[in-house]
Parts: structure tokens; C-alpha cells; sequence
């Protein structure tokens, strides 16, 4: 049986600096595959470096997807993504090639392999007024709104993700329905694909250095060129692309406001704190079928090619 008959996937997930982008080339050129990226930052167009994209040499190994398609100005949420996706999941399928969604976005995961329920459409006079008074009142305000209309997505949104609670109260206003009770109704949608999945898993310390480490790289291939170019464009900073790992910091320190190794420091915190949140996620919201608990390299080879050959494509 086909891998397009069977509508088999291979999710490789993990969080940040586990070796997920390596994992899925080398089981791409392996056997016949398309690295469709599930990273909600490296969906941004101009964000190479400071997202860590994977480079030249990685693309001419496989083909890859939905890196650099978004304008950094046009948000991009889950259920977009998962639609994008499924596209270039069921485009690969066509070709008679295997997919291989990988990345360390949760949220961009969940709604691919559960399913979400299209969210409603908000008026321009509900959706201003709710940001009128997010500028106004504050995030913390606006949160206490959200707390008491909708109690479940007030504990899942962080008090500082403004656009997120911003976002829940408007289709509370618009429609008379949580977005808890709209997630509800998504839940029961259901898969169309088999999604086989891997996890890496190391530990956190060696994250963390990695983190460390991959930063310094970072501002040494060019990452504040990027980041000034996308500091002409006048972006409103609360968009997403603009609180990528890194930039809320080093645009600081293009501002003035912060040295080089203040912004170098608040950033690889800013990581690792991250790495943190992406490991408690997968621990409790993510079953995997082949759990690796190191970061990838060339030794688990055998057993990743293993399992992609018994479980994936039989």
C-alpha cells in the first residue's frame, strides 16, 4: 500500500536545539520525503538567521515547505497553518513522497493531528473597540475580562500574550461563544491522515548550552541585519514575527536601550525559558510512538530508519 493510500505523516517534534530539522533530512533523503515546517516563526519571510531555518546544504538535501511564505506583517494562526499544511501533506502524497511535519510549535501540532473548529469571523467595530481598550486598560485588564467570560482560556492564555486574550474576548463579543466552546466543537473533527510521530527529548541542561550556544552563532551569521531591516518596516511589535526568540532584545539594542551582551543575555534567557515551556508542553499533551531522549545524531539512525520502515511506510 501506498504512502498516499494510507495518508500516512511523519510528525518529528521537540523543542528548540533537539536536532528535530536534521532528523527529518536525513529521513527525507533516506526514503523520499518533504519537510513541511511546523515552526510558527520560521514561517516568516526575512527571518532566517534569528529563526534558525534550515540552510542551503539542507535544502538541496530534501525539499521543504512553508519556510519564509508569510509576510512578517500578516499573523499567521494555527488554523491557517494547519490548512497550509495539509495541502502540501496531500501534494506530497500525489507525488507518491512521504511528509515529514516537523517542528516545536504545540499549538500548530494539536490543530493539524486533533483538529480545530474554524474560528468566526469578527466585525472591525467589535475588534477595534476590544483593542482600543487594550490599549487603554492593559493586557493585565483585559485578561481579568477574559477570566470571567471564559475562566478555561484565561488559564491557558499567559498574561502577557495580549493578542491571544485580545483575540478570545472578541469572538466572546462577537458571536456569544467562548473560544473554549469553539476549540470543543474543533476537537471532535477528527484526523484524515495516519500520523506516526517521533519526539526527541534531552535533557534540559544540554538544551540550554546548546541555546546558549546557537545564539552567539546567530548574532556572528547576521542576525541583527535582519533584524534592522525588519526594524525599518515599523512593524507593530505586538504581531507575532516580532516576539521571535531574540528580537524584542536585540531591537533594543539597536534602539539604544540595551548593550550587545545585555541583549545577548536577555535573549538566551528568553530561550531557555522556551525550551522550558516547549518541554512541559510535550510531556503532558503529546503521546509518542518513538520516544528518543537525546538529541538527535548520527547513532540513532538505525532506529529512526527502523521504526520509519516498519510503522510508516508498511
Amino acid at each position: 500500500m501506498s504512502m498516499s493510500q494510507q495518508g500516512t505523516v511523519l510528525v518529528v517534534a521537540g523543542p528548540t536545539a533537539s536536532g528535530k530539522s536534521d532528523l527529518a533530512v536525513d529521513v527525507a533523503e533516506e526514503f523520499g520525503g518533504v519537510v513541511i515546517n511546523a515552526d510558527s516563526m520560521q514561517i516568516y519571510e526575512g527571518l532566517d538567521v534569528v529563526t534558525a531555518v534550515p540552510d542551503e546544504l539542507a535544502r538541496r538535501r530534501a525539499s521543504h515547505k512553508l519556510y519564509g511564505v508569510r509576510d512578517p506583517a500578516t499573523p499567521c494562526s494555527a488554523g491557517e497553518w494547519a490548512a497550509l499544511a495539509t495541502q502540501e501533506i496531500k501534494l506530497a502524497h500525489a507525488e507518491g513522497l512521504l511528509p515529514i511535519v516537523v517542528g516545536g510549535t504545540g499549538m500548530y501540532l494539536r490543530t493539524l493531528m486533533s483538529g480545530i473548529a474554524p474560528m468566526p469571523s469578527v466585525s472591525a467595530e467589535v475588534r477595534e473597540g476590544v483593542r482600543a481598550r487594550l490599549t487603554s486598560d492593559g493586557s493585565e485588564s483585559l485578561h481579568a475580562n477574559l477570566e470571567k467570560i471564559d475562566p478555561e482560556s484565561a488559564k491557558r492564555i499567559n498574561l502577557s500574550d495580549s493578542q491571544r486574550i485580545a483575540r478570545a474576548v472578541e469572538i466572546y463579543e462577537a458571536t456569544g461563544k467562548t473560544l473554549t466552546e469553539w476549540q470543543r466543537e474543533g476537537a471532535d473533527k477528527g484526523a484524515e491522515f495516519n500520523f506516526k510521530t517521533v519526539l526527541l527529548e534531552p535533557q534540559r541542561d544540554l538544551l540550554y548550552a546548546t541555546c546558549d550556544a546557537r545564539f552567539n552563532g546567530m548574532l556572528a551569521r547576521g542576525a541583527l541585519e535582519e533584524i534592522r531591516a525588519l526594524a525599518k518596516r515599523d512593524i507593530d511589535t505586538a504581531l507575532p514575527a516580532m516576539k521571535a526568540l531574540g528580537i524584542p532584545h536585540l531591537l533594543l539594542h539597536l534602539a539604544g536601550e540595551l548593550s550587545l551582551q545585555e541583549a545577548c543575555e536577555a535573549g538566551q534567557q528568553a530561550t531557555r525559558n522556551y525550551v522550558k515551556r516547549q518541554g512541559t508542553w510535550f510531556r503532558n499533551q503529546f503521546i509518542a510512538d518513538l520516544l528518543i531522549e537525546s538529541q538527535y545524531n548520527d547513532n540513532y539512525k538505525p532506529i529512526i530508519f527502523s521504526f520509519v520502515r516498519k510503522f510508516v511506510l508498511t
